[in-house]
């Protein structure tokens, strides 16, 4: 199939990105690079510089290219910054969604698979959290994307697209030549390795009396290549019907404070920790229900075990001191 991966350039497109390649897709890739990599574009995708605020581009775009899906990564993604400055999720990650869809609905696309998140979901009433737990966000990120989710399921009901919603957890890891590298980095994981390789003086803990075990928020973290897996999963199914949502994570959630010592132990660095207080718009607890993606795509993760995770993304940390500007053999 012939996909158009928009913010294919940056962590989570372009491990997508690589992860179709190998298995045959033709990938065209439209980027910004206002928080992407060209240094991540896979050798081989076809690569557009472009802005989705640029209605010119996008009809360029479907004009000249005959598409079989949509795969929109393209998003801000610091939930901390969508409480200071929230116009600007909105603008982005609400608006441009919008008109990525719709120029995909005229020009015929089949299929339209987004990247939402777990921040849809606010401060869970139960958990693991399942597709039909209750959407009330806690920030102004979360809520740009759930708005973002509410249109697509008008677009697929009157429309006729197919449209799926990959609700991620925590991405984290990486693979052997893509990783992690945001400018400013945000992070929990990248940071802790930042302050471990000395390129900041400590790691901030922010919150340390939430109503958990140690105090520290928990999360669901997931390989980005499991991700990747998912999404061609879901790129690839017959699946009735036309509105499809599927929560990504593994099911188990670990503290602030247990991914600080699995980092510790990983590096081999006692990296120094602040406390501080809590962030505004951060929930205790995000776990996830993978049951559904598991049931109905047969997804499997292949790295589940934090130690993994962390692992790979210090390998590529490692090979990569500097994030893609510079990197060792």
């Amino acid at each position: 199939m012939r996909l158009l991966l928009t913010g294919g350039a940056g962590y989570i497109g372009s491990t997508v990105a690589y992860d179709l390649m190998a298995f045959g897709h033709d990938v065209v890739i439209l980027d910004s690079l206002e928080k992407g990599h060209r240094e991540a574009v896979p050798e081989g995708a076809e690569f557009i510089e472009g802005d989705l605020m640029d209605t010119a581009v996008l009809h360029q775009v479907f004009h000249d290219i005959q598409f079989d899906a949509v795969m929109h990564f393209a998003a801000y993604i610091e939930a901390g910054e969508s409480m200071r400055d929230p116009s600007r999720f909105f603008r982005n990650n609400t608006a441009n969604t919008l008109r990525l869809a719709e120029a995909a609905v005229q020009a015929g696309i089949p299929k339209f698979i987004f990247s939402s998140t777990a921040a849809v979901y606010g401060d869970p009433e139960y958990f693991p959290i399942d597709e039909a737990h209750p959407t009330r966000p806690t920030n102004a990120y979360g809520m740009a994307k759930l708005l973002a989710d509410q249109a697509l399921d008008w677009i697929a009901r009157l429309q006729g697209m197919t449209c799926i919603s990959l609700r991620y957890f925590n991405a984290a890891g990486a693979g052997l030549h893509l990783g992690e590298d945001h400018r400013p980095e945000t992070h929990l994981i990248p940071m802790l390795f930042e302050a471990a390789a000395g390129q900041r003086k400590s790691f901030t803990l922010f919150g340390t009396d939430y109503p958990t075990p140690d105090g520290t928020c928990i999360r669901d973290y997931i390989h980005v290549q499991d991700l990747a897996q998912a999404h061609r999963l879901a790129l690839e199914a017959s699946l009735p019907g036309t509105r499809h949502i599927f929560n990504l994570g593994n099911g188990r959630g670990y503290s602030n404070r247990e991914v600080i010592q699995v980092a510790q132990a990983v590096t081999g660095v006692s990296i120094p920790v602040v406390e501080a207080p809590r962030r505004e718009g951060d929930s205790a607890i995000l776990v996830a229900s993978p049951e559904k993606i598991r049931r109905e795509l047969g997804w499997v993760p292949q790295f589940p075990d934090l130690e993994s995770i962390i692992g790979s993304a210090w390998a590529w940390k490692q090979a990569h001191p500097q994030g893609y500007s510079s990197s060792i053999s």
